[in-house]
């Protein structure tokens, strides 16, 4: 259960940076197309795809481990293209593999 704990971890680090940098890009696109000034666009979203991309290793590193269904998985996946779900689902994710530590433990 070690590997899942570190697991864990690592996905919850990569959900928050990943869902800040999307927050942070979708405000670069209202910059963009509201002031027409895409510095912060061009910046920010090469940041979040290449983010994004280590997010998605981590969250199927902890599916795998954990065990997950495919449709779980899938949905975990992608939500660090929506804004604010990652965050949403870090949270029943987190419960979801705690529980599942403690029972296994138990």
């Amino acid at each position: 259960m070690i590997d899942v704990e570190s697991a864990l971890k690592f996905y919850r680090v990569m959900a928050y940076i990943v869902g800040v940098m999307l927050l942070v890009l979708c405000a670069g696109m209202v910059v963009k197309y509201g002031f027409g000034e895409d510095a912060m666009v061009a910046i920010v979203g090469p940041i979040h795809g290449f983010l994004y991309m280590v997010y998605l290793v981590a969250a199927l590193n902890l599916g795998l481990k954990a065990r997950w269904n495919i449709l779980y998985l899938i949905l975990v996946l992608l939500a660090g293209t929506i804004p604010f779900l990652s965050f949403v689902l870090e949270r029943n994710v987190t419960g979801q593999v705690r529980r599942r530590i403690a029972a296994a433990s138990a």
